[in-house]
């Protein structure tokens, strides 16, 4: 049984949703973003609140209970306050600006690394060594992320590269002589 299925999603203040068979749209301060349940699952509107209900007890239908659940709370937690994932840069020369709406890097390569965002990601330069990626779609905020940090990702001997902000560098000891 789900844990996580079995609680519904509330809606927020400000946040309008709508159940149109099996999807379910929300619109908020933030933006406009849809989700499209499968088949397995039932989704109403109930007091304000979204219940989800797998329609028979197979695996795959309590499997995608509390996955649909999950993503329609993010959905409903985009559209009023949107997502955010912050990344560091550490290294000697590493550094990140912004060139027009593109992220520009300087990671120790021959040549400068350029990122475009998704439509619908919103990426910042509060320093030069910091980067900030904020979006309402929390999917498409992580892969952006996800994608900045794959150009360079840390290494475990001096931890140069790009990391989260809240990732941990497990250091690994150098040679000896």
């Amino acid at each position: 049984m789900s844990r996580i299925g079995k609680k519904p999603v509330p809606v927020p203040d400000g946040v309008t949703a709508t159940v149109d068979g099996q999807t379910v749209k929300a619109k908020g301060p933030k933006g406009e973003l849809e989700f499209t349940l499968g088949e397995e699952v039932s989704v109403a509107m109930e007091d304000g609140a979204i219940a989800i209900e797998p329609r028979d007890d197979s695996k795959d239908a309590r499997s995608k209970w509390g996955m649909s659940r999950t993503m329609i709370a993010n959905i409903m937690e985009g559209v009023k306050n949107g997502f955010e994932r912050k990344l560091e840069i550490n290294g000697v020369g590493y550094r990140a600006a912004m060139r027009g709406s593109d992220l520009q890097l300087s990671l120790g390569f021959s040549h400068e690394v350029v990122f475009v965002p998704p439509e619908g990601v919103t990426v910042t330069v509060p320093k030069p060594t910091e980067i900030t990626v904020s979006g309402i779609d929390k999917q498409v905020v992580g892969e952006a992320a996800a994608k900045i940090r794959e150009y360079r990702p840390p290494e475990p001997y001096k931890g140069k590269g790009v990391k989260y902000a809240e990732e941990r560098i497990v250091r690994k000891e150098g040679k000896k002589k």
